[in-house]
C-alpha cells in the first residue's frame, strides 16, 4: 500500500495511541507568513512526545510526507518538496495534536545578519519615512530574530513572520528591505527575509564555537562556558576564592570582631537613622562598605515561641540579618525583598532584637524599600519595623582586597555567543543564502579578522549542510576611525572573494566620514542584490561590483593597473582620477598621476623614477573617484604588503 496514504488514512487511529498529553511544537521561524525555499526539500523541525509520530503535508500535494518518528530527546525533523515560486498556501502538522500553517509563499528565502548598519530599520536612511509610506510588497515577508546571546547553541529563537506594507515597513530591517526588494520586483517571486542582527558585535561572536576550537581561535573563552570540565573547575576554583575574599571581609570587619550582631551588644555610640534610606542620606553621605543597623523590638506575650517573618523591603547590595544574635538569612540581590522567616525558638516575651549588616559594593546602598513593606509577622498580626533604627560603620570598601574574577558573563561579544544564540536555532531551515554587513567593530583588531572572516563564512556552510551556498557581503564605508586604518579590515573582505560563491558590495562612495551609520541603505542593498542578480539568478550580462585590483606591471617609470569587473569601461568621477599615491623601494608613498588607458590605470609620479607599488584610497576616508561605466566604485587597494 501507498506509505503517504496509509499515513494519511491511519492518523487517528495513531492519535489514540499515544499520550493525547503531549502536543507537536515547531520553530518560531516555522509559522504563519512564512516562505519556504522554492523548488527545494525544505526542513521542517520540531519538538513532540519521544515516539510520537509526525507528518507534514503543504496544500499543494495530496498526502503527507512519510511519518517521521520523534527520538528519545522528543525532536523530530522531515522535509517538504516545495514547488515553483508563488502561494499562499498552507501547511498541516500532525502529530498527537494538529498545527495548520496559513498564508505561507513560497519563493526565495536570504539570512540577512551583521550589526548595526544591517540592524538599523527603513525610517533610518536617505528619504526613510517616503520609502516606509510606499513599502506596499506583501509578498516580501520579513522575519525579525530577538537578539540573544548564550553559551550553548539554542534550539529556538523569538520572532514571527510579517508582510511588508506600510503598517509594518517600519519594522524591516533597511538593507535586507532593498534588497529583496531589489529581487522580488526583478524576478516576480516572494522573498523571505531571516533577520539575526546586532549593533556593536564582533565578528568571533557570530562564529561556531565548533570552528574557533578546530582553528583555535579564541578557544580558551568558548571552553570556558561550553566545556563541562572547564566549567566546573572555573565553578570551584571561584567559590574557594570567594570564601576566602569573605572571611577577609569579615577580618577586617569591627562589627564581626565585636559582636554587633549580639542582642546584648554595646550600643552607647551607635548613632540615630530612620529607615527605610539609604547610606547616602546619612551623615555618612557617598560611602561604599559596611554599615551595621539595629532595631530593638518588644514582643507581646501571645508572639512568643511562635514563628514570625520579618520584612526588609530591597536591600542594596548585600545583608546578613540576625535575630536576637541567630543569623536567620541574607541575600546579594539589590532589588529583591527580604523575607526572612525566624524560628519560634528565638522569639520571647519582651525586647528582641534585629540586627542587618549592610555589605554596600559601589554607588548607592541601604534599604532600598517602602516603609509600608518593613513589618514582624506573626500569623495575620503584624507590626512596622519602620522608623527609628541605630547604625554603625564597619568597614570602608577601600579596605578590602580586591574581588575575586568572577565566572565569564556571556554578551554578546562573547566568542560563539550570538551564533549560539541567534544563527544556530536557524541552521535547520532551508535558505538560498545570506548576506552580511559588519566589521566596524573588528576595525582594531584586523590580526584577528584576517583568518576569523573566511573561518565565519564556513563555520556558517558547515552548520547549515547545504553546501557553499552565496555568502554576500558588505564593505566597510569610509569613516574616521582614528589611529585605526579601516583600509586593512577593507582589504581582508575583499581576499574573501577567493572563496567560493562569495560577493562584495563596495561602499566607498557612500559612506559618511562622521557618521559610523551611513544613511544610504538603499544603494548598499541594491548592491548586494546586483551579486544575486547576476550570479544566482541567471542575469546575464549584469555587471555586480565595480573594479576590483587584479594585478599591476611596471612599464619604465609607470605602474600599470589591471582590474577585474570592469564592466563596460572604467571612467574617473568629476573628469579626474584622485587618491592615488606610489611609492619606489624606500616605501615612502607620495602623491600619483592616475589616467584611463583602455581597461587599464596607468600611475607615475616625477618623484618616483623606479616605481615598485601603488596604493589607491587606501585610509580611513579616502575619497573615491574610479568608477566602472555602470556606477560602481572600485575597492581601496594596495599593491604591496608593506
Amino acid at each position: 500500500m501507498n506509505m503517504n496514504k496509509n499515513f494519511s488514512m491511519g492518523f487517528l487511529a495513531l492519535v489514540t495511541t499515544h499520550n493525547l498529553q503531549a502536543e507537536v511544537k515547531l520553530p518560531a521561524v516555522l509559522s504563519d507568513n512564512m516562505v519556504l525555499q522554492q523548488q527545494s526539500d525544505a526542513r521542517f523541525w520540531g519538538w513532540a512526545a519521544p515516539g510520537e509520530k509526525v507528518g507534514v503535508k503543504g496544500s499543494w500535494e495530496e498526502d503527507f510526507s512519510a511519518p517521521v518518528t520523534a527520538d528519545d530527546d522528543g525532536k523530530w525533523k522531515t522535509s517538504l518538496k516545495t514547488p515553483k515560486a508563488g502561494g499562499p498556501y498552507t501547511i498541516t502538522v500532525k502529530g498527537n495534536n494538529t498545527i495548520d500553517l496559513k498564508n505561507i509563499l513560497i519563493g526565495e528565502v536570504w539570512v540577512c545578519s551583521g550589526q548595526s548598519n544591517m540592524e538599523f530599520r527603513l525610517p533610518h536612511g536617505t528619504n526613510g519615512d517616503q520609502e516606509v509610506a510606499e513599502a506596499d510588497y506583501p509578498q516580501i515577508r520579513f522575519f525579525n530574530v530577538s537578539g540573544a546571546a548564550t553559551a550553548h547553541p539554542a534550539d529556538d529563537v523569538k520572532g514571527q513572520w510579517s508582510e511588508c506594507t506600510p503598517k509594518t515597513a517600519g519594522k524591516i530591517l533597511a538593507v535586507p528591505y532593498f534588497f529583496g526588494r531589489k529581487i522580488h520586483t526583478e524576478l516576480n517571486v516572494p522573498i523571505g527575509l531571516v533577520c539575526p542582527a546586532m549593533g556593536a558585535t564582533p565578528a568571533r561572536a557570530w562564529t561556531s564555537g565548533k570552528m574557533l576550537l578546530e582553528k583555535n581561535m579564541y578557544a580558551h573563552e568558548v571552553k570556558q562556558v561550553s566545556d563541562t570540565e572547564t566549567i566546573e573547575k572555573a565553578k570551584a576554583k571561584y567559590e574557594e576564592e570567594m570564601q576566602k575574599w569573605h572571611k577577609a571581609i569579615d577580618q577586617l570587619d569591627p562589627g564581626m570582631a565585636g559582636k554587633w550582631y549580639d542582642a546584648q551588644a554595646d550600643e552607647s555610640s551607635w548613632k540615630n537613622v530612620d529607615l527605610p534610606s539609604t547610606i547616602e542620606k546619612t551623615a555618612l553621605g557617598p560611602y561604599d562598605g559596611i554599615v551595621w543597623y539595629r532595631k530593638t523590638v518588644d514582643i507581646p506575650s501571645d508572639w512568643a515561641g511562635k514563628e514570625m517573618t520579618v520584612s526588609l523591603g530591597a536591600v542594596d547590595d548585600q545583608d546578613v540579618t540576625y535575630f536576637n544574635g541567630t543569623k536567620i538569612g541574607g541575600l546579594h540581590d539589590n532589588k529583591q525583598s527580604r523575607n526572612y522567616k525566624i524560628d519560634g525558638s528565638l522569639v520571647r516575651v519582651g525586647k528582641n532584637t534585629i540586627v542587618v549588616k549592610v555589605q554596600d559594593f559601589a554607588g548607592g546602598g541601604g534599604f532600598m524599600g517602602k516603609p509600608e513593606q518593613m513589618l514582624l509577622t506573626s500569623g495575620d498580626q503584624k507590626t512596622s519595623i519602620a522608623g527609628p533604627w541605630l547604625y554603625k560603620v564597619g568597614s570602608k570598601r577601600s579596605a578590602w582586597p580586591r574581588t575575586p574574577k568572577g565566572l565569564p558573563r556571556i554578551g554578546a561579544r562573547w566568542p560563539s555567543a550570538l551564533f549560539n544564540g541567534m544563527i544556530s536555532p536557524l541552521t535547520s531551515s532551508t535558505i538560498k543564502g545570506v548576506i552580511w554587513y559588519q566589521g566596524e567593530n573588528d576595525v582594531s583588531g584586523v590580526g584577528w579578522y584576517r583568518p576569523l572572516f573566511p573561518n565565519l563564512i564556513q563555520s556558517w556552510r558547515d552548520a547549515w549542510g547545504l553546501g557553499d551556498f552565496p555568502f554576500y557581503h558588505v564593505q566597510l564605508p569610509p569613516y574616521d576611525y582614528g589611529s585605526s586604518n579601516s583600509a586593512l579590515l577593507r582589504e581582508v573582505q575583499m581576499k574573501s572573494l577567493s572563496m567560493k560563491n562569495v560577493g562584495i558590495a563596495v561602499t566607498l562612495d557612500v559612506g559618511d566620514f562622521k557618521n559610523i551609520h551611513p544613511p544610504h541603505k538603499k544603494e548598499v542593498g541594491e548592491r548586494l542584490a546586483l551579486w544575486a542578480l547576476a550570479k544566482d539568478y541567471g542575469q546575464k550580462g549584469l555587471v555586480c561590483c565595480g573594479p576590483i585590483y587584479q594585478d599591476m606591471k611596471v612599464e619604465g617609470g609607470k605602474i600599470r593597473l589591471s582590474f577585474e569587473h570592469t564592466g563596460s569601461g572604467l571612467v574617473a568621477k568629476d573628469g579626474t582620477l584622485a587618491n592615488f599615491v606610489i611609492a619606489g623601494a624606500d616605501k615612502k608613498f607620495v602623491s600619483a598621476k592616475a589616467t584611463i588607458e583602455n581597461m587599464t590605470v596607468v600611475v607615475s609620479s616625477d618623484t618616483v623614477a623606479k616605481p615598485v607599488a601603488v596604493r589607491y584610497a587606501f585610509d580611513n576616508t579616502g575619497v573615491p573617484s574610479l568608477f566602472n561605466k555602470e556606477g560602481l566604485p572600485a575597492s581601496s587597494f594596495r599593491t604591496d604588503e608593506w
